[in-house]
């Protein structure tokens, strides 16, 4: 940034102001100011999103993903290489030691906040080829716990992955539902008790009377959860821990035939 032209900085400067004051019509202003100096936009506006993101910038990173739209940069790409890079630099740092938890969900706040305003877009976009795989992530039912889950929902984001986030107390068939209506690539459940264990299997045998299993991975997780359990209900896997379960499911997605094969 140090090296644009000072007008183009100032306007920058001022349009982190106007997004953080949330002013949509100083946020539209200033959108154009920036076009009327003829600088190359989708650059300073991925780099923009990515560094809120890492710095956990909410109303920021809202403010240059509306920027993102309205020069009319494609939204998957503002996604992949704007806010999920931001999670992807964070999350590196988080395996260098150089970043914490804490650090990780607040950026994963922010990249979502972006994502918000991208979705009426990244819905409408059917032709775009580089839409991220879903994942249909959640705590199941009767386990409120989701701090475990949330993380997992952190990693697998910075690593590409559009992480469709049901909550806690999810019910079996709001599992399959989802994974239905986002044509998802996988799905991850979490518990942190044992008496909810049981809710996991339901899930799997719905997936297979709707005869849908072999189009998702699945995933669980939690304390009480071992490879052994998860072998014993038909899951794919139970990963020891967060950073495992995203590359797990990177490596799984690589071998894996495309949404269009699966699904259609």
């Amino acid at each position: 940034m140090d090296s644009l032209p000072e007008e183009v900085q100032e306007l920058i400067e001022q349009m982190d102001e106007a997004a953080e004051d949330e002013d949509e019509e100083a946020i539209k202003e200033l959108t154009q100011k920036l076009l009327a100096t003829g600088v190359d936009m989708p650059p300073i506006i991925l780099n923009k999103l990515a560094r809120c993101v890492m710095d956990g910038e909410d109303e920021i990173t809202q403010g240059w993903t509306k920027v993102a739209l309205q020069v009319g940069m494609n939204p998957f790409k503002t996604l992949i290489e704007g806010l999920a890079e931001g999670m992807n630099r964070i999350g590196k740092k988080y395996e260098k030691g150089e970043a914490f938890v804490p650090q990780l969900l607040i950026a994963s706040g922010s990249m979502y906040a972006g994502m918000d305003i991208l979705a009426p877009y990244l819905k409408n976009d059917e032709e775009c080829t580089e839409k991220p795989p879903a994942v249909i992530i959640g705590t199941v039912e009767g386990d409120i716990h989701d701090i475990g889950k949330n993380l997992v929902k952190t990693l697998l984001s910075a690593n590409g992955f559009n992480c469709v986030d049901l909550g806690n107390d999810v019910e079996s068939q709001k599992f399959v539902e989802a994974a239905k209506e986002n044509r998802a690539t996988a799905i991850s459940m979490s518990t942190l008790m044992t008496t909810t264990m049981a809710e996991m299997p339901k899930v799997l045998k719905l997936l297979e009377e709707e005869g849908i299993r072999s189009k998702v991975k699945v995933m669980v997780g939690g304390a009480p959860i071992k490879a052994d359990y998860a072998k014993e209900i038909g899951a794919d896997v139970s990963p020891v821990d967060a950073a495992s379960a995203a590359n797990w499911l990177k490596e799984a997605v690589a071998g894996f035939s495309s949404e269009s094969e699966r699904w259609d």
